[in-house]
């Protein structure tokens, strides 16, 4: 019987087992030797009443502790009180283990599961999840990348900011929204932001002042697919202008047949080709714009920023007055973002990963079924088994190592190289996201 609790300071006296539960019945020995007010010694016991105190489920089932706990009054002070027990969470009626145990899994599953498994409602899941992120808040810290990307994603109704290290292809924050003001106060609390020496971002006026306030250092490159986007953006205005003009059948097949539009040649079937070839041939003007689009890819394809500001200068004196509104977008980056557009061409650093964290940012939270903001970050950013570590590097030392002299017959001793203990803290770059994608595929987050 002792077994099912296995708690030091809780014997059970008496289990009662159900289909999904187990009643148990338990004592405790547990007696305050003062006044948890006053402190003074002058107590005498008062009237007990009983206890549920929910702990950790045994067997697939949930247990349930019914404990009678004795209070005790102080003759000092008249106030009434119970003794602490060691291995109970007085302010949830749960063992102490329990609580820890729910906020471990609320990170790894959905927290109406985790409710379901241990007996509790959803709400009391959501607040040991809450407490339990902050201690983590305390001892999980990401390094600096040295290549930082910084793209946003819609989610939960609002534009969000999602910071990661290019290098590692990991997340290593999530940030509210996207003003400058979160995004530089989060920038000025980083530790080690003087290590950062590039920023690729999108074209969003906030990240660049704030990287340009912050981290003075950095080199900041306008991320090329952001603007590559675009390109396919105009030939999509094109597309949707002309579906006005169509039949219900052309409608239908241009809105099928849209992605033909967005595909590089080169990754073409023959008959996407042929797809292609009858959509430029039948509307002229959203041929030119497909041509235009594929000129402009051609700019990334540039050895040098000289080479590409001419080729960019001489694509867009090549548009024609017809075409040329679809491309504005393009154009007034450029009047705006041009300097640091080109300089992807000094550093070639692109946020290529931020689709892919995105999307996995997006499932989990579907998974989630109505997560808050930050449980939703909290469940990217604390999944132990995704995050990359490594350990710090360990200084060798010199220490004397005795032997035998073969020529002389004495010993001595000679100098030895032997790795010594780190007490610096094991670097953690964040959260890789083919392993956060591999545990949601696989069932276990």
């Amino acid at each position: 019987m002792t077994s099912i609790l296995n708690l030091r300071h809780l014997h059970p006296q008496k289990v009662e087992e159900s289909e999904h539960d187990y009643h148990v019945r338990a004592t405790t020995e547990v007696s305050p030797a003062a006044c948890a007010h006053c402190q003074s010694r002058q107590i005498i016991k008062h009237t007990p009443y009983e206890v549920l105190i929910r702990d950790l489920p045994v067997h697939g089932k949930r247990v349930g502790i019914y404990l009678d706990r004795q209070r005790y009054r102080c003759k000092s002070c008249g106030k009434t009180f119970t003794a602490d027990i060691p291995e109970v969470d007085d302010r949830r009626n749960m063992t102490r283990r329990l609580v820890k145990w729910i906020g471990e899994q609320a990170v790894k599953r959905p927290f109406l599961h985790v409710a379901e498994e241990c007996g509790v409602d959803r709400q009391t899941v959501t607040l040991i999840f809450s407490n339990y992120v902050g201690e983590l808040e305390k001892k999980v810290r990401f390094e600096a990348p040295q290549m930082m990307g910084i793209d946003e994603i819609h989610i939960i109704r609002k534009p969000r900011c999602v910071i990661g290290n290019i290098e590692r292809n990991t997340i290593v924050e999530m940030l509210p929204n996207r003003n400058k003001t979160t995004v530089a106060t989060y920038l000025t609390r980083l530790p080690g932001r003087e290590k950062v020496r590039y920023v690729a971002m999108d074209m969003w006026t906030p990240y660049r002042d704030a990287c340009q306030t912050v981290l003075p250092q950095a080199t900041i490159v306008v991320d090329k697919f952001h603007v590559l986007r675009m390109a396919n953006g105009a030939v999509e205005a094109v597309r949707k202008a002309h579906r006005a003009s169509l039949t219900a059948p052309q409608r239908r097949g241009l809105m099928h047949d849209r992605f033909v539009m967005l595909k590089r040649p080169g990754d073409l079937t023959d008959r996407e080709k042929l797809l292609l070839d009858g959509w430029t041939a039948n509307y002229p003007l959203l041929g030119e714009a497909y041509r235009a689009k594929e000129a402009f890819y051609g700019f990334y394809e540039c050895r040098t920023k000289a080479d590409a500001q001419r080729y960019y200068q001489a694509w867009e004196d090549s548009l024609s007055d017809r075409v040329a509104p679809a491309f504005k977008d393009i154009t007034s980056a450029f009047r705006n973002w041009g300097p640091l557009i080109l300089t992807y061409f000094d550093h070639r650093i692109t946020n290529a990963f931020s689709e892919s964290m995105n999307n996995l940012i997006r499932l989990m939270n579907r998974l989630g079924r109505g997560y808050s903001f930050d449980a939703l970050r909290a469940k990217v950013l604390f999944t132990d088994r995704a995050q990359v570590r490594r350990p710090k590097f360990e200084r060798k030392v010199t220490v004397g190592d005795v032997y035998m002299d073969r020529m002389t017959s004495f010993q001595t001793t000679r100098p030895r190289r032997e790795f010594t203990g780190s007490t610096e803290p094991m670097l953690n770059y964040g959260v890789d996201i083919a392993t956060l994608t591999r545990l949601l595929e696989s069932g276990e987050l």
